[in-house]
């Protein structure tokens, strides 16, 4: 029954990830297998399997790498523990965390130093959220619903300040948000909101797509929190929507109605798996494959990591 397939515009990679799955990339080959990478670089399976297969040991603790050894942390972000840790163990660490998510822990260092009470707005066992956690363990509590904000209980004299996971539902996080303010009113906010850019407009696009498609399919490893949001997005505005690793998880029971796919990908999930999917509908029949765009230009890019950038030009220089 399906007749055409729509390509959400914009998806995929987003800079933090493009930086980060370079970083392990150019460590390699200026360091030579192994070089290890403390959890997963960024949360897809593909991008793990590809990287190892050059060289790279995934861990999930720096506890875990041998001394001496490079390590890699992932774009997730690590607490400082993990860095003092790490210098204990006289590793060779490369931080590949998404500035993104640096400036979020940086917030919560500042109104810990300053006084406040920090409400930070997550998923719990997410890695960003116990990185963010890490920097002032004493002084932020994590919500993660509406029905947490009315559990909290905090004394009239607190001073507070809310900072979120950069992953979030953009809808959710404001519900979650509009309750603090409506408890707290005196609640501090940053002065420019967390959830980052390619996470934003990824779900936008997706709200743009649904008048135009019956299903939607999202490219993208369970793990991901913002792949999982563009399921949630798509199935709160009425349209069915299932996540799927790359085409292999295809149920052809779902298409059997519909006559318009939607396909997107998260942040985390490389372009050759949309291209993937895109072949397995054209093997079935499917010729109208064609991009939905949006007047959306991401022109953003991170630069590599400071340590790793020092090393590269000493190793130019000799």
């Amino acid at each position: 029954m399906v007749k055409r397939v729509l390509l959400a515009s914009p998806r995929g990679y987003c800079a933090g990830v493009e930086r980060a799955v370079e970083t392990v990339e150019r460590a390699l080959e200026l360091y030579g297998a192994p070089v290890y990478v403390r959890k997963q670089i960024v949360h897809n399976i593909h991008v793990v399997r590809e990287l190892e297969a050059r060289g790279a040991i995934f861990v999930e603790e720096e506890s875990e790498v041998p001394a001496g050894n490079t390590v890699v942390f992932s774009a997730h972000g690590v607490a400082p523990s993990v860095h003092e840790n790490s210098r204990r163990r006289s590793l060779n660490t490369i931080d590949a965390t998404c500035p993104l998510v640096t400036k979020v822990h940086a917030q919560a260092r500042r109104y810990a130093a300053d006084g406040y009470t920090v409400i930070l707005i997550g998923h719990s066992g997410h890695e960003e959220v116990e990185g963010t956690m890490g920097e002032a363990p004493e002084s932020i509590l994590l919500v993660e619903s509406i029905e947490d904000v009315e559990q909290l209980h905090l004394g009239s004299t607190d001073r507070l300040a809310y900072i979120t996971q950069t992953t979030l539902s953009i809808d959710e996080t404001g519900q979650i948000i509009t309750a603090l303010r409506h408890r707290f009113p005196d609640i501090h906010a940053p002065k420019k909101e967390d959830i980052c850019y390619a996470t934003s407009n990824r779900q936008w696009a997706v709200k743009e797509m649904l008048a135009q498609v019956d299903l939607l399919l999202v490219i993208g490893s369970r793990n991901s929190s913002n792949s999982n949001r563009l399921v949630e997005v798509a199935r709160a505005g009425g349209v069915d929507s299932y996540l799927i690793e790359d085409e292999s998880e295809i149920d052809e029971r779902w298409l059997e109605v519909p006559e318009t796919i939607g396909v997107t990908s998260g942040a985390s999930a490389p372009e050759h798996l949309v291209v993937r999917v895109c072949n397995w509908f054209r093997e079935r029949g499917v010729d109208d494959i064609r991009p939905y765009e949006l007047d959306v230009q991401e022109d953003v890019v991170f630069r590599l990591p400071v340590e790793l950038r020092r090393e590269l030009r000493l190793a130019e220089a000799q």
